[in-house]
């Protein structure tokens, strides 16, 4: 890991063992983007890759010469309306009404390390040596307005992390009306570009085509990440796939409204920026004030798909969440929503706990309706005080009676919410965001709090901190059911109402960092009508998150592979649900259903009491395969091996650091008759170690052992009536089947 400065021809390069990336000061003092891709050799001299050429309707830097247009220049940051017409990173609008801006270097310094973002969730080193920041200082010597960009290069991986600040040095105010977290200027557009987007319950699905002439974006105007688009994309190239060719992924570190969008140009060129969507924003930057952009993070390789989302993985598993269940294997849990919504008593609570517990479940959760008059969705959010009325002694007397089983226990929030029949409301109807004379919209009958304002979230603060402190609480669902609509805050004056959506995201951020501070051994899992806000912004504060509301098994195939291409499977909430499943009606298998969610942190969305004593057994052996499972699933590297998206089958494995374990996961979604022949190639295994394996379908059976060439180069043989199965009528294949082949190197 190195970073070079050469004065004499002004460049950057920062390398490490597998990438490059070198800028370049302009003549005209603008910084430039050279390359960013495979590491090449450093050399004296990189400006031979700054290109430039006379073009028609071109608009020049310099009197005289008709080659050197901003227009036509790879650049790192390139600000509106100086002779580029393509979208700017930068927009600044000033008190004569104009918005042209120019930043010109100034200076720049390496430190050791990575510094934190204040206020905002961010990528982190442990150790000075793990990576190296560059922040090159420039400024628009009009208004005065510093912008540093950072640049991290990490010593491992082909990771980049960019951000922006700016600093307000003059003597006016200024307004951001376009602050970018990333700008990347390449210099051909032969890429697929790759998006991962759908809607409630189906989350995260992939969607594929290539890059055209022009706009293709996608991004979130909803005050959230969204269910509908995920602040990830991929670039790859046309023969990329999961195991070979080069692919550079972009993922946002932030939780509200974004921006990923891909332009490309008349010549071939492709402009890639990441950030807060420009739409409704505009940051007031009074004289000596900052405004820093989220984190945003590249990563690049030349081994395909599988290879970029590892890296990922790596990453945002060790060096995006933190805390005390960073490294830990994650409870097995269940959670009482789905067996019961809002209708519960303490003893029937008790009643599912205690079944729980004979299973061999580690955790109870009590989701909503504990608090105030919360017996529908019409009422209660923001009243967080136990009913007694279902809880004779409080959340402190249930937590105590679950403790006293031999598990721990959890609790539902949905601090950001409040329905007009509250206690809280009643108290504070200005305490939401809404416009003054208008008509407020609701979603699920609950309004969003107007948490752009200290006094709103401190009184939040204080109602969750006198829970946690006086009762055994060790796991909080953090819950946020809908998106936000009449974005304006009586907080604050009018020629800052474009900060409002940032302020409230800074916000939330701020609640999670005092009670995650306060509370360091209570995990926090993120949820958000399911899969909303399952962004890197959150795993800053809870290392998972609910993957979605959907928790059909079928569907999560498609929802869980998709997360996968950013997010590690430590951070996937996934739970075992009931049949016919509550959003879809379908009626999977208890073992598929079982599978699926074993590639997540595993648990339990129903009551074991309504299920047969066959079943219960079955469910008594999951938790046994996934307590001794559950480090590899969680933790091992994930390849995906068949996509839900392609056919009929999913495949994905998980493999040991030390490649002697792995589990491998097969799913077919529909059966057929007479079907044909089929094998299932793993990967990352070594080539060189015999394993023996057991498959396991209701129950673990020998497979036979094999070395690791053969599996992945002939593969397993999936065809039904084959590993020990029979197929005579009783045993025939059946829709939604799925088995799991367990490997374990032979000494």
């Amino acid at each position: 890991m190195s970073m070079v400065w050469r004065e004499e021809n002004r460049t950057f390069h920062l390398y490490n063992e597998e990438i490059s990336y070198i800028m370049q000061v302009l003549p005209s003092g603008h910084l430039g983007q050279l390359y960013f891709g495979k590491r090449v050799h450093d050399r004296e001299d990189f400006s031979y890759l700054l290109e430039s050429l006379p073009r028609p309707m071109a608009s020049c830097v310099f009197e005289g010469n008709k080659a050197f247009s901003l227009e036509h220049i790879k650049q790192e940051y390139p600000s509106y309306g100086t002779g580029d017409y393509r979208a700017p990173a930068v927009e600044v609008l000033q008190e004569d009404g104009s918005r042209i801006s120019d930043f010109i270097y100034k200076e720049h310094r390496v430190r050791k390390g990575k510094p934190s973002l204040e206020g905002l969730p961010a990528t982190y080193t442990e150790a000075d040596d793990e990576a190296e920041t560059l922040t090159v200082a420039l400024e628009d010597g009009m208004t005065g307005l510093g912008l540093e960009l950072s640049y991290t290069i990490f010593a491992k991986g082909g990771i980049i992390a960019r951000s922006a600040r700016f600093v307000n040095r003059g003597e006016k105010d200024l307004h951001l009306t376009t602050a970018m977290s990333l700008c990347m200027d390449l210099p051909d557009h032969d890429y697929e570009w790759m998006q991962f987007s759908g809607a409630w319950s189906r989350e995260r699905h992939t969607r594929v085509r290539k890059l055209e002439y022009g706009v293709q974006s996608v991004g979130s105007r909803r005050g959230h990440s969204s269910h509908e688009h995920n602040p990830f994309v991929i670039l790859k190239r046309p023969h990329a796939d999961e195991f070979q060719g080069e692919a550079i992924g972009f993922s946002l570190v932030y939780s509200g409204n974004f921006l990923a969008q891909a332009e490309v140009g008349a010549h071939d060129t492709t402009r890639v920026l990441l950030g807060i969507h420009p739409d409704g924003f505009d940051w007031k930057l009074e004289p000596g004030e900052t405004f820093q952009t989220p984190e945003a993070v590249m990563v690049y390789t030349d081994r395909g798909l599988n290879d970029l989302s590892q890296t990922f993985h790596r990453l945002y598993q060790k060096r995006l969440a933190r805390g005390y269940w960073r490294d830990r294997e994650r409870p097995i849990l269940i959670n009482n929503w789905e067996a019961t919504y809002f209708d519960f008593t303490e003893e029937k609570i008790l009643e599912i706990a205690g079944k729980a517990k004979a299973c061999g479940v580690e955790m109870f959760v009590l989701d909503d309706g504990w608090f105030g008059a919360r017996c529908s969705d019409r009422a209660g959010l923001g009243d967080w005080t136990p009913n007694t009325e279902r809880l004779p002694e409080g959340i402190t007397g249930l937590a105590q009676k679950i403790e006293d089983m031999g598990m721990k226990f959890g609790l539902w929030f949905e601090p950001e919410m409040v329905n007009k029949d509250s206690d809280l409301y009643r108290a504070h109807p200005d305490w939401i965001l809404h416009v003054p004379g208008r008509a407020t919209s609701h979603g699920r009958y609950q309004y969003v709090l107007d948490f752009s304002r200290e006094e709103v979230v401190d009184c939040i603060y204080n109602m969750m901190r006198k829970i946690l402190s006086e009762a055994k609480i060790s796991y909080i669902k953090w819950d946020m059911n809908r998106s936000i609509t009449e974005c304006f805050s009586v907080a604050l004056p009018a020629d800052r109402q474009g900060e409002v959506f940032h302020r409230y995201i800074l916000g939330v951020y701020s609640l999670y960092e005092r009670l995650t501070r306060e509370f360091p051994h209570v995990l926090f899992e993120s949820c958000a009508s399911g899969g909303a806000r399952f962004d890197p912004g959150m795993l800053y504060y809870a290392p998972q998150a609910w993957t979605s509301d959907d928790t059909d098994a079928v569907e999560r195939l498609k929802i869980q592979y998709g997360s996968s291409y950013c997010y590690p499977v430590s951070s996937m909430g996934s739970h075992v649900s009931t049949i016919p499943n509550h959003q879809t009606g379908r009626t999977a298998p208890l073992h598929t259903r079982a599978n699926v969610a074993f590639f997540g942190t595993f648990g339990y969305e129903l009551d074991l009491n309504t299920l047969t004593d066959e079943e219960q057994e079955a469910v008594k052996k999951q938790i046994r395969f996934m307590k001794k499972y559950r480090r590899l699933l969680q933790f091992g590297t994930f390849y995906r091996l068949e996509s839900p998206f392609e056919g009929n089958v999913t495949a994905w494995m998980a493999v040991s650091p030390d490649k002697k374990e792995a589990v491998a996961g097969w799913y077919r979604t529909l059966s057929g008759a007479n079907l044909a022949y089929t094998r299932l190639p793993l990967k990352g295994l070594d080539p060189e170690t015999r394993y023996e394996i057991q498959v396991r379908k209701e129950t673990e059976k020998p497979y036979g052992s094999f070395y690791g060439d053969e599996l992945m180069n002939i593969g397993l043989i999936t065809t039904d009536g084959t590993a020990g199965e029979v197929t005579d009528r009783e045993q025939a294949p059946r829709d939604f089947d799925s088995r799991l082949f367990l490997l374990k190197a032979v000494e």
